[in-house]
């Protein structure tokens, strides 16, 4: 067994040590089940619903697609405008998590590790995971896509615009902090302080992470199952979310801005 198998084992046997709370296991899994529907939750059953539509097609799965950041109108003031407030509006569930946890952490933004105490660091941890996760990704969605288990995605569709790069970052920015906030620092907590085992906390986090990328097909759905546990036992490790934020920011803008630019030019893209 390698060093790096008996420290992920440790890291898994837990229970993960979290702030003590007054609120009984019942509310606090209820307050996980609120927030995961308004926010993530919803996305994973949209995207369900998703997959068995596009498998009931006639059309394979490989030649149907799924868009990403997409144009909501054709003049170019509204079109920013809608992708603007759409950012805004995308962080709000990860904003309430915080303000949730709050109630009973005295700084929750440091109990979760999203300061400027460790920039290095966590810089440096970001963009390693990035790459750990970056190319053996996105050779699994070419794979899968080729194999007809996933559809191609249209990772930007929003013209040639002057603020079309911008808006890309910011979306990618927004996804991560969404994503790692709710689905890493806030229910790792909450799911801990119920006294569910850090396994099963740790999985179910990574699963409904998947779930929400269904829409995209399979491949998708078990690249981001794998994602989600790599960044849990990281999270585990450090105990801090900015890293996986960072992680996460990295992928996105890479593969929003680089569709951008790279579309009509590499053939596996379409």
């Amino acid at each position: 067994m390698t060093a790096l198998t008996r420290e992920v084992r440790t890291l898994w046997r837990g229970p993960l040590e979290v702030p003590p709370t007054t609120l009984p296991p019942r509310t606090l899994v209820t307050e996980t089940a609120l927030v995961l529907l308004l926010s993530l939750g919803s996305s994973a059953i949209y995207s369900i619903l998703s997959i068995i539509r596009s498998l009931q097609s006639t059309t394979a799965l490989n030649h149907q697609t799924s868009s990403l950041n997409t144009a909501q109108a054709t003049q170019s003031w509204l079109a920013l405008t809608y992708q603007l407030v759409g950012v805004a509006l995308g962080v709000v569930p990860a904003l309430l998590a915080i303000h949730l946890l709050a109630r009973e952490i005295a700084r929750p933004t440091r109990y979760l590790g999203i300061d400027a105490s460790r920039p290095g660091r966590d810089l440096l941890w970001g963009m390693g995971m990035a790459a750990l996760i970056g190319l053996p990704g996105l050779a699994l969605y070419v794979v899968a896509r080729d194999l007809g288990f996933n559809t191609t995605v249209v990772a930007a569709d929003l013209g040639s615009h002057w603020w079309v790069t911008p808006v890309l970052l910011l979306s990618a920015a927004q996804n991560a902090i969404l994503e790692e906030v709710v689905m890493v620092g806030y229910l790792y907590t909450r799911w801990s302080q119920a006294g569910w085992p850090l396994p099963l906390v740790i999985v179910c986090s990574a699963v409904i992470r998947g779930s929400y990328h269904l829409y995209q097909g399979f491949g998708g759905f078990a690249g981001n199952i794998v994602m989600g546990l790599i960044l849990g036992t990281v999270y585990l490790r450090t105990r801090r979310v900015l890293p996986l934020i960072i992680t996460h920011t990295i992928l996105d803008s890479v593969a929003f801005v680089g569709y951008a630019l790279l579309v009509g030019h590499v053939s596996w893209l379409s």
